[in-house]
């Protein structure tokens, strides 16, 4: 028996429990990881409110990193020993350990530890489809990165400054904008108290911006659509601040013609090459420095509700791991 977080309704954080359960052996293509770390994000407090439903009672969280104990039959990518970080599902990260699919788990460059492999690897993944395939950045673009000072914040605000990029993001706070800013944001713009898209034209000289990543949601809809250049593209990725209203497509020609997606990572990841190549991606620019990793708060994995109390009341900035 290990310890998990597991919850049998939906609701607040209080419904997270700190249960007892089975492991046992992996199944044939499975493994079975201890983990050293366990990431914790958004999509986790979508999860647990009932935003994404899951059949209950459930695990919870989709990222971690750890030493492989045993595998399955048929598996051939890990072995036992091997130190392996992954991201995206299924659900379950927030335990001691757990038998999953083998073929979802990287293995670890030697020179990343398993608190900066549980960190980086849903944000870092995330940000690899968002700037690697959804839009593909190029120098001299133009972007606009909402909650810059946030985990995807942070890494997408870097890699996008490597690409030549000139990034803009958007904060609440003197101290995360200073965190974004630190971090490859070449403007900051104050969501709480500035018209974001007026600014974004007068930083733009009056264009616009080729894209928008934009993980809020319902507050920053809009201002995201009045951010963009003629055709430029909306990537909506996640629900901070709830899911957006539905709207009208002619919206998006009044726009400019603009475009507008709804990606995951789980649709950039459906083949095991489609992982592989992004985590290689990943792993190389990290390991390059040119997107460091911030790992600001830790949590006994125990703790997991008051980690999402803190999560969703945005007293976070960066990466934020879980410790079993």
């Amino acid at each position: 028996m290990v310890q998990a977080i597991r919850f049998h309704e939906t609701g607040g954080p209080e419904v997270l429990r700190w249960e007892s359960v089975e492991v046992g052996e992996p199944a044939p293509g499975q493994a079975r990881v201890r983990h050293v770390a366990v990431g914790l994000n958004f999509i986790d407090t979508y999860h647990r409110t009932g935003l994404y439903p899951l059949p209950l009672p459930s695990g919870i969280g989709l990222e971690g990193a750890g030493v492989v104990e045993a595998v399955g039959a048929g598996v051939d990518n890990v072995a036992p020993g091997d130190r392996v970080a992954y991201a995206g599902g299924p659900v379950g990260a927030y335990s001691e350990a757990r038998c999953m699919p083998a073929d979802r788990l990287l293995k670890l460059p030697d020179s990343l530890d398993f608190r900066t492999g549980a960190a980086m690897m849903l944000q870092g993944l995330t940000a690899a489809y968002l700037l690697r395939c959804t839009y593909r950045v190029q120098a001299g673009d133009a972007v606009l990165i909402h909650a810059a000072a946030g985990g995807v914040g942070l890494i997408a605000c870097q890699w996008a400054k490597a690409l030549g990029a000139t990034v803009i993001g958007t904060t609440s706070s003197e101290a995360k904008a200073a965190l974004a800013r630190a971090h490859g944001a070449d403007h900051v713009i104050f969501y709480n108290r500035e018209d974001v898209a007026a600014r974004v034209r007068e930083i733009t000289g009056g264009e616009g911006v080729a894209v928008v990543y934009d993980g809020v949601g319902k507050d920053t809809f809009m201002g995201s659509l009045d951010s963009l250049r003629t055709r430029g593209m909306m990537v909506s990725f996640g629900n901070a601040s709830g899911p957006v209203a539905p709207f009208d497509p002619l919206l998006l020609s009044q726009k400019g013609s603009i475009f507008i997606t709804r990606p995951t990572l789980a649709h950039h990841t459906t083949k095991r090459s489609e992982l592989e190549s992004l985590g290689a991606e990943l792993f190389a620019v990290v390991t390059a420095g040119k997107v460091r990793i911030e790992i600001n708060q830790t949590y006994a994995l125990k703790d997991a509700a008051q980690a999402h109390r803190d999560l969703e009341a945005r007293k976070t900035t960066g990466s934020t791991i879980l410790l079993p």
